[in-house]
């Protein structure tokens, strides 16, 4: 007989107890057809059937069999997955998280100084990385992530931050700066520095500064801000970056803050059976406390903000 998983026991225990799939797979942060697979297969290694549903229908039924294994379950699964979890929070040395390479070095920093006070002894391990993020903490390879990218996965639930704005930055030495309509044409001809392939704020500029079909070829893409506005420093061409990344010692280069583009929004994200974890709330707070107000923008009412956790 094969053996049977604490996953498929865990979904049919919740599919029975909310009486549907669609209930269980939102308590899960499972899709619909995971949570009916997980039950099938609970079904072909048990060699009989658990649940009787009909095609298109909200409710299920338990079979005979489906009904004793439930009451077997009944409360102590949810007992010992109280005490796995208890038992696993206690044990976390680490906490492991991601985000984009400019937001790590320009922001978190005054959120680590925060967050270490309440957790001195915590290891940190960042990641500096703007794409596979979702993929990451799916994988177990993150905890956490920050991100300007929205995933709209139940499995790594996010909430916004806040937003912010784009800047123009160019060599000093090339003059004073264009109004903001005129940039477009600015640019023309002139060399462009900026992110990886993938990156979001690449596709953000590209798709700007593309519009009335002009045909944009960046000369040089890179890694992270950082590197970009070193660039650009030296006097390689022009670039688009966070109005965050540019310091008041940068006398090397001009900027332009962007109002006519759409602002970048920031998610907070984390691993769905960590939503409770007291790091990871206290994370999210210090971020709110550090960032919203001095480098990000509260969220406006009419933005769409994921539920809270």
């Amino acid at each position: 007989m094969a053996k049977i998983s604490l996953t498929l026991i865990q979904t049919f225990y919740q599919v029975a107890r909310h009486g549907s799939f669609s209930a269980a797979a939102r308590e899960l942060n499972l899709s619909y057809q995971s949570a009916a697979n997980h039950v099938r297969r609970l079904e072909q290694i048990l060699n009989g059937r658990l649940i009787d549903s009909e095609q298109g229908a909200k409710r299920i039924a338990l079979t005979p069999r489906g009904r004793t294994l439930y009451n077997l379950l009944h409360p102590e699964l949810d007992i010992m997955l109280e005490r796995l979890t208890k038992l696993i929070e206690n044990q976390r040395s680490s906490l492991r998280i991601g985000m984009p390479q400019a937001i790590f070095f320009y922001l978190f920093p005054k959120v680590l100084s925060r967050f270490r006070q309440s957790f001195p002894e915590l290891e940190l391990d960042v990641y500096e990385r703007d794409t596979v993020l979702a993929e990451l903490v799916k994988n177990g390879s993150l905890d956490i992530c920050i991100s300007e990218r929205y995933f709209g996965d139940p499995i790594v639930p996010q909430r916004l931050l806040g937003s912010y704005r784009l800047s123009l930055v160019y060599p000093r030495a090339w003059g004073p700066p264009p109004d903001q309509k005129d940039i477009p044409l600015w640019t023309r001809g002139r060399p462009f520095i900026t992110y990886e392939p993938g990156q979001t704020l690449r596709n953000l500029s590209i798709d700007y500064l593309s519009r009335n079909g002009a045909e944009v070829q960046p000369l040089l893409s890179t890694s992270g801000s950082s590197s970009v506005k070193r660039c650009v420093e030296n006097g390689l061409g022009f670039s688009i970056i966070p109005f965050w990344c540019i310091q008041p010692e940068d006398v090397a280069i001009e900027s332009v803050r962007l109002s006519n583009l759409p602002e970048v929004r920031v998610y907070f994200g984390n691993a769905g059976f960590l939503q409770k974890h007291p790091m990871v709330q206290q994370l999210f707070e210090d971020c709110l406390s550090e960032l919203v107000g001095t480098f990000l923008d509260p969220p406006r009412d009419e933005e769409f903000r994921p539920p809270a956790l």
